[in-house]
């Protein structure tokens, strides 16, 4: 007989987005019990181990198309802004659980400045344009405007040494960062499971249905034994399982989850991990996407740490597998469609003939053509330094539009049951960056009555919670060189 247990929270997947909610969850109600349920043997092995992700920290200091040039010809900052803010609200939790012990250390994130880098008359025109309309915020006064080769060699050498004459433009933000989530997610789970939190692995959640009570009955199937099966009743459960999350979603049942659907793209890397060359380059040097290519495929020459190891990665290319997890089934696309979702999939799918041109021209790219992509950001880059590695699964969002019938939704969607006893989280970048205030939309959307109790708690882990740091000047100041001081990143 398959035996029930009961707890008040259930975290689906031991990524990011479940330690981040878990640790928030805990410091406002300590006396709650808490159990995260990860299918694989470890965690972070998903979106947030750092070979999957570019560990940007995205902020929209250098990635292009948060900041696009309208129609009109000027550049809204509006929404790089908003990613800016969101990312200065997960800084300052990190800090605050650094400050207070419950980090270990801060040795998940290092200081990279980021930088933008373009080709040509137009891209370089536009370039002046969004540093324009960005460097007068406050968020962004610190970026730096080049067209000067020599200038732009200080900033990144191996981006211009034997570069070919032509006009190029760069921006530099010194207070960039390099993030490894997956030391951060370790070192987050294990702050609750020293507080209690059950973490276990190796345990798949198969169904879940709801209770008249508003509980929710998970079974989970035990991966390494069959004979431990259980059902788990929870009073609130949260799908954070990547790309998994939208099967689990579909199953929950509730109505909010109606016409959504996923696509899943494959990203790969070229990875350097010669010391020698590594040590060369210090940035996150993003360019501009292909024309057609979805957002997440901006190109980049990025300096990473992984273990406290440099290296390099260059990319990403994408790939193409029906699978939603990168350890997951073949068959996840095709189980995930229904009756509800198959008409916004179709529409979304016709709107965007670009990005099916883009992936067949992708999947047909041999070797030799990725490092000539490679060479376009470092001209001397030698070919027999770098591996291809296949970094995560991405699942691009689609759902209903009442206009278009359906439509891709680029970046995270968090999607909550009416109750608020159920929560679920589709989608990618900048995901893991906006970790902190996508967890505290979530505490206001499924849980409004604990708002006022919780708050106090919350300005203590988060000192500008509920401000906007880009119109409080003073405020950002303080905030942000605190945490810059606290973290080790002061740049």
């Amino acid at each position: 007989m398959t035996r029930t247990e009961n707890t008040d929270v259930v975290l689906v997947g031991a990524g990011i987005m479940s330690a981040t909610l878990g640790v928030l969850l805990k410091e406002v109600e300590p006396s709650w019990n808490i159990t995260i349920l990860e299918r694989l043997d470890e965690a972070a092995q998903e979106s947030s181990n750092p070979w999957n992700n570019a560990g940007t920290g995205h902020s929209a200091l250098c990635e292009l198309n948060y900041a696009p040039m309208g129609k009109d010809g000027t550049v809204d900052p509006a929404k790089a802004l908003g990613i800016n803010e969101q990312f200065q609200v997960t800084r300052q939790l990190w800090a605050s659980l650094v400050e207070e012990g419950k980090l270990n250390n801060a040795s998940f994130i290092n200081p990279v400045p980021h930088m933008s880098l373009v080709f040509g008359d137009a891209h370089s025109d536009y370039m002046a344009k969004r540093y324009g309309a960005l460097s007068a915020n406050k968020l962004f006064e610190r970026m730096q405007f080049s067209e000067d080769r020599d200038q732009i060699a200080q900033w990144a050498p191996l981006t211009m040494n034997g570069r070919a004459a032509g006009r190029v433009a760069a921006t530099y933000s010194p207070e960039g960062t390099d993030v490894d989530f997956g030391d951060l997610t370790q070192q987050m789970l294990d702050y609750l499971q020293a507080n209690g939190v059950q973490v276990e692995y190796g345990q798949q959640v198969t169904n879940l249905t709801q209770e008249s009570d508003k509980s929710w009955n998970l079974k989970v199937k035990n991966r390494l034994n069959s004979e431990h099966n259980k059902t788990i009743r929870a009073k609130f459960v949260f799908l954070g399982a990547g790309g998994g999350a939208l099967s689990l979603l579909q199953k929950s049942g509730i109505p909010e989850g109606k016409g959504y659907g996923g696509f899943p793209v494959s990203g790969l890397f070229l990875r350097n991990t010669n010391q020698e060359t590594a040590q060369q380059h210090n940035a996150k040097v993003y360019g501009q996407a292909s024309v057609g290519a979805p957002p997440m495929s901006v190109p980049h020459l990025d300096t990473r740490y992984v273990n406290g190891q440099r290296s390099l990665l260059f990319g990403p290319y994408a790939g193409f597998k029906t699978n939603f997890l990168k350890q997951g089934s073949l068959l996840d696309l095709p189980l995930s469609l229904r009756p509800d979702n198959i008409y916004p999939m179709a529409r979304a799918g016709l709107a965007n003939m670009s990005l099916t041109k883009y992936l067949i021209t992708e999947l047909l790219k041999k070797r030799e053509q990725h490092i000539e992509s490679l060479h376009e950001y470092y001209p001397e880059a030698n070919g027999d330094e770098w591996e291809l590695i296949t970094a995560g699964q991405r699942v691009q969002v689609m759902k209903k539009d009442p206009q278009k019938g359906g439509i891709l939704q680029f970046g995270t969607e968090l999607i909550s049951s009416a109750d608020g006893s159920i929560s679920a989280l589709l989608g990618a970048s900048p995901g893991a960056s906006t970790a902190a205030p996508i967890m505290i939309k979530l505490l206001k959307q499924c849980f409004p009555n604990q708002q006022a109790e919780w708050e106090p708690r919350l300005k203590e882990l988060i000192p500008s919670y509920g401000v906007t740091l880009n119109d409080n000047p003073e405020l950002a100041d303080e905030v942000m060189a605190h945490t810059a001081q606290v973290l080790g990143i002061n740049n």
